[in-house]
């Protein structure tokens, strides 16, 4: 069944949960989400108790308005079979008892205030089982999706992802807190009330039932169709909105080729679609509006006219035709509720089978508490690629590396240098173990990268890309997070190596200056410090730097270029640069290309070869500039 797209305040598209039909395997993994449940099984089954006492509670009010009636007058009485007078517990028949005025006023009080308390307690404890449990998976899902390999992520979109968090679980959510309790509700009500019904009269009972199943099958037919025209509506009320995003998105493509006209026809188009769909529904929804009016009017009338002549012959009462009625429009309630019921039943469902599918992933065997990681194995700096050939998993086809073979001593600075898409910043997500090399081996050490946990092995090492990602926290929580346990100070002095105290000394906030979403208040120079500034504090024993220069200004460069030669200082760095003129200095360049290692050696020594692919785009750099 294809997704219901909308567009909400942000101007963000929005999904509506799918639905999924109703099956023995749908329902077996909604109940294995029951499983968070369990930890509030107490709270959760006085809930449902309390459901019970709720609707029974309710439905002693329509019986006290009857009696009500009947009390005002007393001069009207019921001729019933001998058998039913003399039916009741001890003696006492709630059929033919009477009370005054007052007593069944202050009945009526007293059933509204257990009601109350009741319907509070009903609610307050399903919300918060539902919360509870909501959150305990929540957490468990985020620990699932924060775990995964980068493989997984580059294959999902991240707004997917976000949808299974909020989405899902939110519909899941009010599945429990919600649907859950109006469900039970719904059948509690059903069957006392149809057991009050036919306690009132079995007669009267049999000619209502006759007549509303009628009306309830077609008001499902109808509704069935009306639902499915709103949604063909929103639909294409969402094409629409789509074609206006492309619009404005490109719009100096459409200005540039002149395609307003174009952009206009197809827009208008696509609104007068809307319009034809509406225009249908409203037809369908007139008649079913229509009938509705004339059927249930119609069915009351019909019950009330049958009632009446059993008043007339006295086998019924005033009152207790008043509670027939009432009890009749709470049985007919339930019914029509019924139908938003199975359809959110359906969404949940369809939900439920997403978060599952997360839940059940494997993800890498990272560490996810707050414990401070203690390596066992402390890494000094050396690493060794050993014919290590790979593929993405995403394109097993295409051979990214080849067969690499590079030693690398500790705290030497080496370069990865060639063509885009030679492998060089594989090579990188190879070293943080991002992905697993198909064949060969990497050793930190001598030791095989698989001896080592993989938590405590990145925990040795520091990342700084070409697209810093800060966080929309402050500029201390940003440097921060290269060392969690970090003091003021050595925040401070990681911000000073890295250049960036000038900078952060000039806001009015300082440290705890907010840098927004991603770091977007701060320049790209500003946010290749902070970024610098968190490698630092974490302290690595290996440095992976990937086009750290590359976008950035001269001015800002410099400074950057001397905060990374600080932090490179003692460690072994791994440096990916297109701009060769920035690691003439390393202890040695690796040059990669086509998913091999072409040429190794220093600046001074590779410049030399007349053939080699290093003079060749070294001279290039230099023609160009």
């Amino acid at each position: 069944m294809a997704k219901r797209s909308s567009y909400n305040s942000n101007g963000k598209l929005d999904k509506e949960p799918e639905k999924v039909k109703i099956s023995k395997e749908s329902l077996k993994e909604t109940l294995l989400l029951f499983t968070y449940l369990k930890p509030y099984k107490t709270k959760f089954f006085l809930s449902l108790i309390f459901i019970a006492l709720s609707a029974f509670s309710t439905m002693i009010f329509p019986l006290l308005l009857g009696k009500m009636i009947d009390a005002a007058a007393p001069g009207v009485k019921v001729n019933l079979p001998q058998s039913q007078m003399s039916g009741g517990f001890g003696g006492f028949d709630l059929k033919t008892v009477q009370w005054s005025l007052n007593t069944i006023i202050l009945l009526l009080f007293l059933q509204l205030t257990v009601q109350m308390v009741f319907s509070f307690m009903r609610i307050y404890l399903l919300t918060e089982v539902g919360e509870r449990s909501l959150a305990d998976m929540r957490k468990d899902l985020y620990g699932k999706l924060i775990s995964q390999p980068m493989s997984f992520f580059s294959e999902q979109r991240v707004g997917e992802l976000s949808s299974r968090i909020s989405n899902d679980l939110s519909q899941i959510q009010d599945a429990i807190s919600f649907t859950l309790a109006e469900f039970l509700r719904g059948i509690f009500t059903l069957v006392i009330g149809l057991s009050f019904i036919f306690w009132i009269s079995t007669e009267l009972a049999l000619v209502m039932l006759s007549v509303v199943p009628m009306v309830a099958i077609v008001a499902v037919v109808f509704g069935m169709r009306i639902r499915k025209m709103a949604r063909k509506a929103q639909d294409q009320l969402a094409d629409s909105g789509n074609i206006v995003q492309e619009t404005f998105s490109g719009i100096s493509v459409v200005k540039a080729f002149t395609a307003e006209s174009n952009e206009m026809k197809r827009y208008t188009k696509s609104i007068f679609s809307v319009v034809d769909t509406a225009i249908g529904n409203a037809r369908y929804r007139g008649a079913f509006v229509s009938f509705m009016i004339f059927s249930v009017f119609g069915a009351i009338s019909f019950v009330m006219w049958y009632g009446a002549k059993m008043i007339q012959t006295s086998e019924l009462s005033t009152g207790e035709l008043t509670m027939f009625v009432i009890f009749s429009a709470f049985v007919g309630g339930t019914f029509a509720g019924f139908a938003d019921m199975f359809s959110n039943l359906q969404k949940t469902l369809g939900a439920t089978q997403r978060v599952r599918e997360l839940l059940r992933t494997e993800g890498e065997p990272v560490i996810l508490d707050d414990r401070i990681i203690k390596p066992a194995h402390i890494i000094k700096g050396e690493v060794e690629f050993k014919d290590v050939k790979f593929s993405y998993p995403s394109r097993k086809d295409i051979q990214v590396l080849k067969g690499i073979n590079l030693k690398v001593k500790e705290g030497e600075q080496i370069a990865l240098v060639g063509p885009s898409g030679a492998g060089k910043s594989t090579i990188a997500s190879l070293l943080l173990k991002f992905y697993d090399q198909e064949s060969g081996s990497i050793l930190f050490d001598g030791i095989p990268s698989h001896d080592f946990q993989l938590t405590e092995l990145r925990s040795q090492m520091a990342f700084v890309p070409q697209d810093v990602i800060l966080f929309g926290g402050s500029i201390k929580e940003n440097i921060a997070y290269g060392n969690q346990e970090a003091s003021d100070e050595q925040i401070e002095e990681a911000a000073r190596k890295a250049n960036a105290q000038e900078f952060i000394s000039k806001f009015p906030e300082g440290f705890e200056t907010i840098v927004g979403e991603r770091g977007v208040k701060l320049s790209g120079g500003q946010r290749q410090r902070i970024a610098i500034a968190r490698a630092i504090l974490k302290n690595p024993a290996i440095l992976i730097l990937d086009e750290a220069t590359s976008s950035l200004d001269s001015e800002s460069e410099q400074l950057v270029q001397e905060a990374l030669e600080r932090l490179m200082k003692g460690r072994t760095s791994f440096v990916i640069a297109h701009r060769l003129s920035t690691v003439r200095n390393a202890n040695q360049i690796v040059v990669i290309d086509k998913g091999i290692v072409q040429e190794t050696g220093t600046h001074e020594a590779l410049i030399q070869s007349e053939s080699g692919l290093y003079k060749r785009l070294v001279e290039m750099q230099f023609d160009w500039k």
